[in-house]
């Protein structure tokens, strides 16, 4: 199997949003899996484009302890987080490592209005939850692709523009 996460704020405009449905929708084609997170907004954009081929992660899920552990390694602040934000954080690093924590995605498509990518584009405050998934996939060498990157959109609109 071939994983990629697709995430990113609720509040990500409606092109973006359109453009993250079409890109499920060509990912699914050539039969990548998604991996998100149920939320309003992005992640529910790239549902809707992904068909069968998605694992979704809400804060309800059967986290495990390894990814419980991710909250301290990599979040900014985790001690003024609430239990359910910590279980929300959790489920980021599900979303790039699987359920068993053992299978990394290949990389992670998303939009933030900073557009982050965790290496030449480092998380802020507006990242906001996303900022977790990019700080754990940057650390861990996965390529993250932020729609909130000019660049990057474009280099993504190009490859999927077919679709649109």
């Amino acid at each position: 199997m071939k994983y990629y996460a697709g995430i990113g704020s609720r509040k990500t405009p409606k092109h973006i949003l359109d453009l993250m449905t079409h890109t499920a929708k060509y990912m699914a084609d050539k039969n990548w899996t998604l991996r998100s997170g149920a939320a309003e907004g992005a992640d529910q954009a790239f549902e809707a484009g992904a068909a069968d081929l998605k694992e979704i992660f809400t804060a309800n899920s059967n986290i495990p302890t390894k990814a419980m552990y991710t909250v301290e390694k990599y979040h900014p602040a985790p001690n003024y987080l609430t239990p359910y934000v910590k279980r929300l954080m959790a489920r980021n690093a599900m979303q790039i490592f699987g359920s068993n924590m053992d299978t990394p995605v290949t990389f992670v498509i998303c939009w933030t209005p900073d557009g982050a990518n965790g290496t030449t584009i480092p998380t802020s405050r507006s990242s906001g939850g996303t900022g977790q998934a990019i700080r754990i996939a940057a650390a861990n060498k996965i390529k993250v692709l932020n729609l909130g990157d000019k660049e990057t959109f474009q280099r993504v609109v190009s490859r999927t523009s077919y679709l649109l």
